[in-house]
């Protein structure tokens, strides 16, 4: 089944430019909001997957049921080892805005219903096999005890379910004067976490390929 990883940050911090180490013959990119890429030559790797080009490997959409069916149709191609969903916050964002003028609290219901359905389904792709890993990018905000968490849109979500405990890695995105980096471990203020010995240490590289390999070496 696939490997499902959260992935935190503040905006700016290297979630999208993480990709950038990853090989495009073998990854996906599901975007919610359409924004460019953060690094050099991103576009000769990705091009929009369309009923012309059903090889392409970039899809851009901020519906839920869109999303799962790019999900469910990228992770049946075996070239594919790599799914990326970025911005998944703005997928609550979003139905938010164009719901805001509706008084009934069902949007709220709908929102967290549509959010934990994507990565429902992130989890159960390629159930029988393995090879798979599917990168979940968000914003972060900080809850009533000073907590940084991932960026929601109504107590639903929050209240019923804790996101980040659907996930056995969830790394935050940290650049500083040395660089861009991962977190791998809690720092007592976040949801930060990872298995035990998974990473070489508390910061590693900004780079995916690099976090695949972990995983997969984590496994054997």
């Amino acid at each position: 089944m696939a490997n499902c990883i959260l992935i935190l940050g503040e905006s700016g911090t290297g979630k999208s430019t993480s990709i950038r180490t990853l090989d495009p013959k073998e990854t996906a990119i599901i975007s919610v909001i359409g924004k460019p890429l953060p690094f050099k030559g991103w576009k000769n790797g990705y091009q929009m997957c369309t009923k012309e080009n059903p090889e392409g490997n970039l899809a851009v959409t901020d519906k839920a049921d869109s999303i799962i069916k790019m999900l469910k149709y990228f992770s049946k191609r075996e070239t594919i080892h790599h799914i990326v969903i970025d911005d998944f916050q703005y997928l609550l964002a979003n139905e938010y805005m164009r719901r805001a003028k509706e008084k009934s609290y069902e949007k709220f219901t709908d929102i967290g219903q549509n959010a934990w359905a994507v990565i429902n389904e992130s989890q159960e792709l390629r159930k029988e096999t393995n090879g798979l890993n599917v990168y979940i990018m968000a914003h972060v905000e900080r809850d009533a005890s000073g907590r940084e968490k991932i960026k929601t849109i109504g107590k639903m979500l929050d209240d019923k379910i804790t996101v980040e405990g659907l996930f056995t890695t969830v790394l935050y995105t940290v650049r500083d004067e040395n660089g861009y980096h991962f977190m791998t471990q809690n720092n007592g203020n976040n949801t930060c976490k990872s298995p035990l010995g998974m990473f070489s240490g508390n910061l590693i590289d900004n780079d995916l390929a690099l976090v695949a390999e972990a995983i997969k070496n984590y496994e054997i």
